[in-house]
């Protein structure tokens, strides 16, 4: 069969806590156009997929039109590759299973793939970033939650359920603080944004030293590294009990996978020195003896707005292609 015309651009879609961005893709890994909308406006799942089936459909229309485009891939908390669900994420307000490719191919007539936010972002820094060229490499993303990928032999290790790599809920401290799936202790509850502001509020609480964290009304991750960067003791150490606790994790991590890297992402990993340092003297004092000095711990070399709507964009020429119209 004779193919008169090829489809040269994807969609790519981040969902976040906060706000859905989409993004228009080209064949060679180029932005288009992109735009965004707030996710916590649409409660109910049915109102958000029609949101979000219309804001594609008008940017398709606006950027060659309907039948340039191949497919769409999408990056969600909790998304799992195997059944194209968001499964019972404790972090989005919808709750229990979302059968989100089914929904939004239904309304678009064309593919639709989702995954793991931690496995799309793995997808784009494989593809144009710091893992470009490595077949073995361990991916972690900071945001919100603490999510991951086991990229393994050149392929993303899935697992039997499509959940492999959830090392943000693996227990740090035995009935330490309280996670949203339910459980006590959990990782990402010392190393994830939320964790970081936890951690913010007890060294606060510990000393009466002097700290910029103490005169904001809001405390945010941004600031806290924004405090280490003008020498605020309380914020380093904040940054340092998170470097610990994610040493901690990424040397039990390395010592099972052997990776030839570990690549951080999200808003927690910009803090640079405050946290890579600590995090790393303790990887290096905690991992396999043999494996010391031999994982190389990086960041991410990809702005964070455009690398979830990459990675997607990935996912989304490696899907079967699908039409209504054909």
């Amino acid at each position: 069969m004779i193919e008169s015309f090829l489809k040269t651009q994807v969609i790519g879609v981040d969902i976040r806590v906060d706000k859905t961005s989409y993004a228009l893709v080209n064949i060679r890994g180029e932005i288009m156009a992109r735009d965004e909308f707030s996710t916590v406006d649409y409660p109910n799942i049915g109102d958000f997929v029609a949101k979000l089936s219309d804001a594609i459909v008008e940017l398709m229309e606006k950027n060659g039109g309907f039948d340039t485009v191949r497919s769409v891939g999408i990056s969600a908390p909790s998304g799992n590759f195997h059944t194209g669900c968001i499964e019972n994420s404790p972090n989005l307000q919808w709750k229990g299973i979302v059968p989100l490719a089914a929904m939004l191919r239904d309304r678009l007539g064309i593919a639709v793939s989702v995954d793991n936010n931690a496995n799309v972002i793995a997808m784009a820094e494989h593809a144009y970033g710091a893992a470009h060229g490595m077949k073995d490499f361990i991916m972690v993303n900071l945001g919100s939650g603490m999510g991951s990928c086991i990229y393994s032999k050149g392929n993303i290790h899935q697992g039997t359920n499509g959940f492999a790599g959830e090392i943000g809920h693996t227990t740090y401290i035995q009935g330490g603080r309280q996670c949203g799936c339910g459980k006590l202790g959990c990782l990402e509850m010392y190393t994830a944004g939320k964790g970081v502001l936890l951690t913010a509020k007890e060294v606060m609480e510990e000393s009466d030293a002097p700290s910029l964290m103490r005169d904001v009304h809001q405390l945010t991750v941004k600031l806290i590294i924004e405090f280490c960067n003008k020498g605020d003791e309380l914020a380093i150490e904040v940054m340092r009990r998170t470097g610990h606790a994610l040493g901690i994790g990424l040397a039990n991590y390395a010592s099972l996978f052997n990776p030839e890297a570990i690549i951080l992402s999200g808003v927690v990993s910009r803090a640079g020195k405050w946290l890579l340092e600590p995090t790393d003297k303790v990887l290096e004092e905690h991992i396999f003896h043999n494996m010391k000095g031999k994982v190389k711990l990086l960041t991410s070399l990809t702005e964070d707005k455009n690398l979830n709507v990459l990675g997607a964009s990935v996912l989304a020429w490696d899907v079967k292609e699908y039409s209504l119209f054909k």
